[in-house]
């Protein structure tokens, strides 16, 4: 740290931490209320996983390099590919399938 902190006066991070065990931050400057909006919702969903798999997927991860996260994103993202696909298949199929109504030959 190159200079010292305006409120401790202290250089070190370690004076930083030993100054703010012993005060308390009311005990410096004006209190002014304040107002904020916080968005507490998380764009990540949580959901339970079996302990096997778990401890199989942390394995195949680091085989990869890649974060136990990174993986599970993956291989979820590459199986709603393949259910969409086969969606996809089936809709082109069920529309080559209708019933020709013109006179036979």
């Amino acid at each position: 740290m190159p200079a010292k902190t305006p409120v401790s006066s202290a250089y070190t991070y370690q004076e930083i931490g030993a100054f703010w065990d012993e005060h308390d931050a009311t005990e410096f400057g004006e209190q002014t209320d304040a107002t904020f909006q916080v968005n507490i919702s998380s764009q990540r969903r949580y959901y339970p996983l079996d302990r096997d798999l778990s401890f199989e997927i942390k394995r195949i991860a680091k085989q990869h390099g890649v974060s136990e996260e990174t993986l599970l994103n993956i291989w979820v993202q590459e199986k709603i590919d393949q259910i969409h696909a086969v969606d996809e298949g089936h809709s082109l199929t069920k529309g080559s399938t209708r019933a020709h109504t013109g006179p036979s030959s």
